[in-house]
């Protein structure tokens, strides 16, 4: 949400110290524009990137009802907690501090479009007439519904929510092509100013998003969505973001995060193509130089050392990212599942058994998937390392499907998988799975990982012929 060089901090050494106490010298403002909101918000992201989540909070509440960018930062603070927790206490609070943020923005926007459809905002007459304010305000609402709409989905296991969520969907794509649209009539003008560039990359950031995400659908559904209005062209999406995530906009880093996303999990989960390490590199390093203990700073560049098969540096960062504060503890939750698949494939099995432990109980995401690792990873071990753990495999298996959840209706298909293959323990006479945590490993796409070295591919090629040649041994007797 912020550009590296926006200004906030002083450069060299004790930028924290001197950002800081810059913090605590803010007289409470009297009146909020828009200059002074997106200063305000500048300087909450900041504290934001450096670990001080609730000192971000602080900043964003007292305007959060009259400002619609402080009303933006601080439901959207809530519902990344939300995301985080999966507790439906957090989701209702996101959801609540969501719909307030709605009705902020709703007050800023074009009277007409309460009452009008939203084609009258991009005549040129129209575009004339809409103010700087409002222009901000149909941004902000568009970014609100959409985070809205995703709070949706995971409150509830109904249809309705599903419908609920997809409505808002569309009604913000709908938002961001107008103001896409308002952009391009506007691009000419000679009297752009920061607030314009603002305005600039929160279109971006929406066009960018949509584009790429929808992009990622199977051809059929993505046929039937550009039916009725939506657009799913990869490439444009990728340079709005890049575009975005370049400026100086408050949006820039959330360009930058969803630019990560996509090359750190998506494109390797979903197999879309090779992941561009180049680029995730250079789009990182500003932020590492400016916030070097910022925990999801850290954590992106510690992702990205797994990737390219540096996993002992991508474990000391990890622990870095653990330690860089306490307050969000499902950031530790992140390090713990990239921890389990590092030491995964290093095969060094015991270290894995206990982040996988700690996920099953402190993480709420996907409680059926962390039993079922947790109990593949066991079936890996010798027979007296098992006994030691204490931990009776058959029984984790068969807790796997009572813990699987639903949203918006639908399984999980990871879950799914999960409860399929851990049916073979249900029967009093369990059939045994046969390397089920390289399983996994294969179902995550983990052997593209494994593969950047060399010696950790021979370890498993070793493993592998060993379990091979048992069975061999089993069915000739």
């Amino acid at each position: 949400m912020a550009s590296v060089g926006n200004g906030t901090e002083e450069s060299g050494g004790g930028e924290e110290e001197n950002f800081e106490d810059a913090y605590e010298n803010i007289p409470m403002a009297s009146k909020m524009d828009i200059k002074c909101a997106l200063e305000e918000c500048s300087m909450a992201l900041n504290l934001f990137l450096n670990n001080k989540f609730s000192e971000a909070l602080e900043i964003l509440r007292p305007w959060s009802k009259d400002s619609m960018y402080h009303a933006l930062g601080y439901s959207t603070i809530l519902v990344m907690q939300a995301a985080m927790t999966f507790e439906q206490q957090d989701i209702q609070m996101g959801i609540s501090a969501m719909k307030e943020a709605l009705q902020t923005c709703q007050r800023f926007r074009k009277r007409s479009t309460v009452v009008e459809s939203l084609s009258s905002l991009v005549s040129k007459q129209s575009v004339d007439q809409l103010s700087e304010e409002e222009m901000h305000a149909e941004i902000c609402y568009a970014e609100c519904l959409l985070q809205k709409a995703g709070l949706i989905f995971v409150q509830d296991e109904n249809m309705i929510n599903f419908i609920k969520g997809g409505l808002k969907i569309r009604t913000s794509y709908q938002i961001y092509k107008e103001c896409h649209q308002v952009l391009q009539m506007t691009q000419g003008n000679k009297s752009k100013n920061e607030t314009y560039y603002q305005f600039e990359g929160g279109v971006k950031l929406g066009i960018g998003a949509f584009n790429l995400m929808l992009s990622l659908l199977p051809g059929r559904i993505l046929r039937l969505l550009e039916f009725i209005g939506f657009s799913g062209n990869r490439e444009l999406g990728l340079s709005q973001l890049r575009e975005g995530a370049s400026g100086s906009s408050l949006r820039a880093i959330l360009c930058t995060f969803t630019l990560l996303v996509y090359h750190t999990y998506i494109s390797l989960i979903l197999g879309t193509g090779e992941a561009n390490f180049q680029e995730a590199d250079s789009l990182l390093e500003p932020y590492l130089q400016k916030f070097p203990n910022g925990s999801i700073i850290l954590f992106y560049a510690a992702r990205i050392d797994t990737l390219k098969g540096n996993l002992e540096k991508a474990q000391l960062r990890f622990q870095e990212c653990i330690t860089a504060q306490e307050q969000w503890k499902q950031i530790h939750h992140l390090c713990y599942w990239e921890l389990m698949w590092c030491y995964t494939f290093q095969q060094n099995w015991l270290q894995a058994y206990r982040y996988a432990d700690l996920l099953s109980k402190e993480s709420r995401w996907s409680k059926a998937i962390y039993v079922f690792q947790k109990a593949a990873i066991l079936c890996m071990l010798p027979e007296d390392d098992l006994k030691r753990t204490g931990e009776d495999v058959v029984s984790l298996f068969r807790q796997v499907e009572g813990l699987k959840q639903r949203i918006s209706g639908k399984s999980i298909p990871t879950e799914k998988f999960a409860v399929r293959k851990a049916r073979r323990y249900a029967s009093p006479q369990p059939v045994k799975l046969i390397l089920p945590a390289l399983e996994m490993m294969y179902v995550w796409n983990g052997f593209a990982i494994v593969g950047k070295r060399a010696d950790l591919t021979e370890n498993l090629l070793v493993t592998i012929e060993k379990e091979e040649a048992a069975l061999e041994n089993e069915t000739s007797k």
